[in-house]
Parts: structure tokens; C-alpha cells; sequence
């Protein structure tokens, strides 16, 4: 009898051990709430999400369609296009901005009054937008809490000038970041700078105040491409930019081979103080960036390189995390990927001293569980050293992206993007592409 008790305890033991490995495992993969598609019968994008003060969040991209989730659009032209949802993940309020030409919206923030203020480009000078300088310009676009515009402001010059990051400053203002077509400026869009004639696209930064009045304006890069991403201030009220060149000249002073990430550190009043690339001889593009609780950054984008700053590589892409310490020196770096194209697009805090990503893959194999499609979105979540600890991908049989996330007040997770699919994750597709709202669980 005591033999038979042994063995039975023997047993549940086994079962216990069993059953409390297996929830440890699936429980640091969250749950996806809700994933939907919004749009009408053309193309439809998001390309950033931001959390509100309201515990909502909002969504902004741009919108071809002048139907379906569309209202108030008349023509086929592509426009910037707002959703605000509250926290119930019910939509508020959505509106569409533009003229009569291409307006494509690429970054909301909300602003310290509870507004918001969008930043793309524009091709048109009629309707919302009140001029054009030349080809393409950036168009800065200031909200009220409830979608109304409140002014709007074009900066450019005769080539194709195209806003791409805003940030609002401990001043109230904002800075504008994006690409400068310098040859056909003329050398112009420097405010205290002699004429430099750069060829291909260079970094643009612009600081505005709360009403848009330029105050200054300057260009960094090289003979070749180079494009900022992402931006933040610092605590001296300097700036760091973010994004990828493959320059070897003028500003850019160490290109490592093809496409570096490129990061510069530049001066309140918009003077260059010192720049830095990253990478290796392949083509590496940040997209990110953000400040860590340490007082160090965490630069985040893709690489094909496996050599010079890049310890290795799974596949075609991978996604590549740099820290880097506030002088530039390179602390640790990491890669997360399958034998794929894997890629970063965003990088968020989260709680704990961890971070949130979202971005791309084609992988299912090595540091990805699965993959759907031919590209899915990829939303995952790093603790402070880079390591994973879970990644999700979400999307159907076809091309499925995810640009931006954000962490909400109740601690759910939003990525956001767009997609082709009409299966897997995704319950329909409205017309060739679809805006794409993703809402995960803590």
C-alpha cells in the first residue's frame, strides 16, 4: 500500500512539473485582442499610432479611397487620414486632410495643449493646403483634440522635400525631420550655412514655433542617399537623428560600406556637433531611436552586414538593436531574425525597463515562431539587454506590414501598418490595401 502511495505521488509530481512548465512557456507569448482592417476600395496605410492622454490612442497614415471606412473624401487623390479610437478601441472620430493632389501623412504626435500635429508631404496647393513650393514639400498639420485643423504650413523648396518625423520641444515648438532634395534647392534650406550643393536627398531638420514660424532650418549628409528617421531631444535641448546613409563624403566621415545607420548629434541651434555611422559592409538602415533609463540610446533598424559592427546574421535581414552610450561608442549590439528579411520600424518603452518593436518578417524559423505569408507583421518586446521575451507575427497569405507601435495606459499593446491579405489574421480586405490595427494583450 505504501509502495502503491509512492507511486501515485511519483505520478502527480510528473504531472505537476508538467503542467506548470507548459503555461510558463505559452504565458510570455501574449494573446492578440483584435486585429482589423479599416479603408475603402484603393489603398489605405497607417503609418504611426500614438497612445492618448485619454487612454485612447490614434492612428494616422493616408487614404487613396473615397469610400467604405472613407466619409469625407471626394476624390481618389491620396490624403493624410486620422482615426481616433477611446480606450474601449471604439472610434471617436476619423477625418481626412488634403488637397486635390498626393498627401501622404507619415507621423501624429499629440501636443502638450491635448491636440495633435501630423507631419508628410504634400503635392498640392489647393483645399487644406494653402501653397506649394515646388514638387513635394513637408506639410505640418496642427489638430484640435476632436480632428479640427486648426493651421497648416508647407516647407520646401523646388524638388521633392518630404517630412518624415516631428517631434514637440521643451519649448513648445516642434522639430520637423525629413529629406531635402538640395541640388534642387539650390543649396538653399540652411539657415546659417553657406551654399552647399549636395547631390541625392540629404537629412533635413526643421525647428518651428507653436504656430509654425521657421526658426532655423540645416542639412546633413553627403554626395549620395540619406534619410532620417528617427529623432528625440535631449536633456541639454540638443537633438540626436537617427536613419541610414550611404554617403562617404561632406558631412559623413566614416561610411562602414553601402547603407550605415547614420546617427548625428546636433546643437539646439541646429549646428552639427558630431556624427557617427554603424554597421557593416552591407546595407544596414536605422529607423529608431530612443533614450534608455541609464542615460545610454537604443538604436534600432536592419541589417544584411555580418561583419565590422554586426557580430552576425541569420538570414537575407535581419532586425539589429545597437545600444550606444551619449559619446557614441557602441556598448552592445544585438540581431533578432530567421534566415530571412526581418526588420525594425518602430521602438517603444515599456514597462520594467523594457521595449516594444514592430516591423516586418519573412522568417519562420531560428528567433521567429511563425510565419503566415509572404511578409507579416512582427510586434515584439525586449528586455533591457536586447533579449526577446516573446515576438508575434500576425497576418495572412499575402504582403502584411506592421510601421509603428504604442503601449497604452492599460498596458495592451497597438502596432500598426497595412495589409493585402483577406485570410489568416485578417477577417477581410476592403480594396488593394488596407489600413491595419493590431491590439495585443499585456
Amino acid at each position: 500500500m505504501k509502495l502503491g502511495f509512492l507511486k501515485y505521488l511519483f505520478i502527480v509530481l510528473i504531472v505537476i512539473s508538467c503542467s506548470n512548465d507548459d503555461p510558463a512557456t505559452t504565458s510570455n507569448t501574449p494573446e492578440i485582442i483584435s486585429v482589423e482592417s479599416f479603408g475603402g476600395s484603393n489603398n489605405d496605410s497607417a503609418q504611426s499610432v500614438i497612445a492618448t492622454i485619454d487612454g485612447g490612442y490614434a492612428v494616422m497614415g493616408y487614404t487613396q479611397s473615397n469610400d467604405g471606412d472613407i466619409t469625407d473624401k471626394q476624390d481618389t487623390s491620396f490624403d493624410f487620414w486620422v482615426i481616433k479610437f477611446n480606450a474601449q478601441n471604439i472610434i471617436e472620430w476619423q477625418k481626412t486632410y488634403g488637397g486635390s493632389a498626393d498627401d501622404r501623412g507619415n507621423c501624429i504626435i499629440q501636443t502638450s495643449d491635448g491636440g495633435f500635429a501630423l507631419l508628410g508631404f504634400s503635392f498640392s496647393d489647393d483645399i487644406d493646403v494653402t501653397n506649394n513650393e515646388g514638387l513635394q514639400d513637408f506639410w505640418l498639420v496642427r489638430l484640435d483634440a476632436f480632428g479640427n485643423l486648426l493651421w497648416q504650413k508647407s516647407y520646401g523648396f523646388e524638388g521633392a522635400d518630404s517630412g518624415i518625423s516631428i517631434i514637440e520641444t521643451n519649448d513648445q515648438g516642434f522639430l520637423l525631420s525629413g529629406i531635402i532634395d538640395v541640388t534642387a534647392s539650390g543649396g538653399q534650406g540652411a539657415t546659417n550655412k553657406a551654399l552647399q550643393k549636395h547631390a541625392g536627398g540629404d537629412y533635413w531638420l526643421l525647428k518651428v514655433d507653436e504656430v509654425g514660424s521657421l526658426e532655423w532650418s540645416n542639412y546633413f549628409g553627403g554626395n549620395f542617399t540619406d534619410t532620417p528617421y528617427g529623432i528625440i531631444q535631449k536633456e541639454n535641448n540638443g537633438y540626436l537623428i537617427l536613419g541610414s546613409s550611404d554617403s562617404s563624403d561632406t558631412d559623413i566621415s566614416n561610411n562602414l560600406g553601402s547603407y550605415d545607420f547614420w546617427l548625428i548629434d546636433v546643437a539646439p541651434d541646429g549646428t552639427l556637433i558630431s556624427e557617427k555611422s554603424f554597421g557593416g559592409t552591407q546595407i544596414d538602415e536605422g529607423r529608431a531611436i530612443i533614450a534608455t533609463p541609464d542615460g545610454n540610446y537604443l538604436l534600432a533598424g536592419d541589417t544584411r552586414s555580418n561583419d565590422v559592427n554586426i557580430s552576425s546574421n541569420n538570414g537575407g535581414a535581419d532586425l539589429w538593436l545597437a545600444k550606444v552610450s551619449p559619446s557614441g561608442n557602441l556598448i552592445w549590439e544585438r540581431n533578432i531574425g530567421g534566415s530571412n528579411f526581418d526588420v525594425a520600424r518602430a521602438i517603444k518603452s515599456s514597462k520594467n525597463g523594457n521595449f516594444i518593436l514592430a516591423g516586418s518578417s519573412r522568417s519562420s524559423d531560428v528567433d521567429v515562431a511563425s510565419n503566415k505569408g509572404q511578409n507579416d507583421a512582427w510586434v515584439l518586446k525586449i528586455d533591457g539587454n536586447g533579449e526577446v521575451i516573446w515576438e508575434r507575427t500576425i497576418g495572412g497569405s499575402n504582403i502584411d506590414f506592421a510601421y509603428d507601435v504604442a503601449q497604452l495606459n492599460d498596458g495592451s499593446i497597438i502596432a500598426v501598418g497595412d495589409t493585402t491579405s483577406d485570410d489568416g489574421d485578417i477577417i477581410v480586405n476592403k480594396g488593394f490595401t488596407d489600413l491595419l490595427v493590431i491590439k495585443i494583450e499585456n
